[in-house]
């Protein structure tokens, strides 16, 4: 979840999160993780190699010259704290925002919590098994991977890669097939350490250069702005699809998808910004 900061602090205060949706890919190496190996006939999803001493590569946006693309991801942020708030009757899915997104053909990539998952499993299969979507990993417990990250509760380094893999086993719990080797630091926040941690599991770290600004946003139609006026070509662009902490998401989707398309922009997963990245543009 991407939040002013001021906003952010009291949001967490009060133990709110947000969820998204979930999405086909297909499986990263081992590595020691507990995620499955591809089998022979399963093309593995592109990644980028490893940054600076062998850390976790960062992937922030696709080639400016290989066409006017980008790529909408979506956070299913949930930590394990809000279930008894689900199980009340907050919605931390939004099924309208998958169905508009479906009904206007628009490609997109989930990154998920492995909470979100647990709380929504029949809709997470679902979704693992459109290939309109790709579901990529967002931690287990949306806990910071760096100390002072908007009030976050801190994640300690020795629990990384545990935290990180055990989302990509409630994703299979859940019936997801294949969860792509792609992972979305909570609150964008990380360090050399968290990279370096994150290293033996084999993942590409997914940034973004366009915020869209509707996490408890109410206003449609200013983060639909935030959006148009941020996109170039090659861009990822972060949003959320919880009902109850980004409930006018799904309204600036409907604005936002037809204008990018009559600017000449075509929407594609983030595996294929970092397939046309990986080959050099």
């Amino acid at each position: 979840m991407i939040l002013p900061v001021r906003r952010f602090a009291a949001v967490c205060a009060l133990g709110a999160a947000l969820s998204a949706c979930g999405a086909p890919g297909t499986p990263a190496r081992s590595s020691g993780s507990a995620r499955p190996a591809p089998s022979p006939s399963v093309t593995r999803p592109p990644t980028l190699a490893p940054g600076p001493a062998g850390l976790t590569p960062v992937f922030r946006n696709g080639p400016r010259t290989a066409g006017r693309t980008v790529a909408l991801t979506f956070d299913a942020d949930m930590t394990a704290g809000q279930g008894e708030r689900a199980a009340a009757g907050e919605h931390f899915d939004n099924p309208s925002l998958l169905a508009t997104l479906r009904a206007l053909r628009v490609p997109a990539t989930v990154f998920m919590t492995g909470r979100w998952a647990e709380q929504y499993p029949d809709q997470a299969r679902a979704i693992g098994r459109d290939r309109l979507f790709e579901v990529a990993n967002h931690s287990y417990s949306h806990y910071a991977f760096t100390p002072d990250c908007y009030g976050l509760p801190d994640l300690p380094a020795g629990r990384m890669k545990a935290d990180v893999e055990r989302a990509y086993a409630a994703f299979r719990a859940a019936g997801v097939p294949d969860a792509m080797p792609y992972f979305r630091f909570p609150g964008g926040c990380y360090d050399r350490g968290a990279l370096r941690a994150l290293t033996p599991t084999g993942v590409t770290a997914v940034q973004w250069d366009v915020v869209g600004g509707d996490a408890f946003a109410t206003d449609a139609d200013a983060v639909a702005r935030q959006v148009l006026d941020g996109v170039r070509p090659g861009s990822v662009v972060v949003l959320h699809c919880t009902r109850s902490a980004a409930p006018a998401t799904e309204r600036a989707v409907r604005t936002v998808v037809p204008e990018l398309r009559r600017r000449g922009y075509r929407f594609v997963k983030v595996s294929e910004l970092i397939g046309a990245a990986a080959r050099g543009g």
